[in-house]
């Protein structure tokens, strides 16, 4: 008995080493990813210290050829530049496509795009390291001038990240941050919030449901219109806002853990 109490002794013991050596990691994970971003949005919000002049992008899929009225006429155009708070940022990572914050909370991150392997930086930071936190990333099907940019980023249980969404459950958070700033490389952007809802990622087999994930294609006013429908439709609260065919739309994605495959959803449309 007393050698069978002793190996459940040190077996347990055993667990409990275990268990504290992998929190102890996950918490020093977090802290340095935290550091990370803490580091990247310094550099974004003092830039004049770090930026270079006249950095320009490499040429992708995903960058636009023009800049919007800057064409002089047929076959000439003007190359982009990145807006300078980001200059920096980009020659650190050239998957960088924007950022995205709301005015008065901590939320304040780099979004990534790397549309050949969509969820590449699911679990990678910034820096390319392996992270729990991941980094927020646009939807793969995603690029400028889609209509609609789908950003997902983890809902972590220490309340970075994604997480700092859920609050718009509430329509009192929402009254106090009605609008979430989202900037490309090449163009600052404040969007209005239309909109937050509980929702899933549907089967396959599933019919007559609101799969929001795909439309990330508003070019089409039918698409469009029907896509603004069903986020007031499923809105927990009316905002009031409206979009129209010709607004610019992000929406934000984010597990809730509330059932299976839930997901809570914030979706703003551009102001003039």
């Amino acid at each position: 008995m007393y050698t069978l109490s002793r190996m459940l002794f040190i077996f347990f013991f055993l667990v409990f080493l275990v268990s504290a050596g992998l929190t102890a990691y996950q918490i020093h994970q977090d802290r340095k990813d935290a550091a990370l971003f803490d580091e990247l949005s310094q550099l974004v919000t003092d830039p004049t210290e770090h930026a270079s002049d006249g950095l320009q992008p490499e040429q992708t899929d995903s960058s636009p050829e023009t800049v919007p009225g800057t064409s002089e006429g047929p076959g000439t155009h003007q190359e982009p530049v990145i807006l300078p708070k980001y200059q920096t940022v980009y020659s650190m990572n050239n998957d960088l496509f924007g950022w995205v914050s709301i005015d008065g909370t901590a939320f304040n991150y780099p979004v990534v795009h790397t549309p050949e392997d969509e969820e590449y930086y699911l679990r990678r930071g910034f820096d390319g390291a392996a992270s729990r936190s991941g980094v927020p990333f646009l939807d793969g099907d995603c690029k400028t001038g889609c209509g609609n940019y789908l950003i997902y980023g983890h809902n972590m249980n220490n309340g970075t990240m994604f997480s700092q969404l859920l609050p718009y459950a509430n329509e009192a958070f929402w009254k106090e941050h009605p609008v979430i700033s989202f900037d490309t490389l090449y163009e600052a952007g404040n969007y209005e919030v239309i909109g937050a809802f509980y929702s899933r990622v549907f089967y396959r087999y599933e019919k007559n449901v609101f799969r929001f994930y795909d439309y990330h294609d508003l070019t089409d006013p039918e698409v469009y219109q029907e896509y603004v429908d069903q986020v007031k439709a499923m809105s927990i609260y009316d905002t009031g806002v409206e979009a129209n065919y010709g607004d610019e739309l992000i929406t934000l994605i984010t597990c809730s853990y509330g059932r299976k495959h839930e997901r809570f959803v914030v979706v703003a449309r551009k102001q003039p």
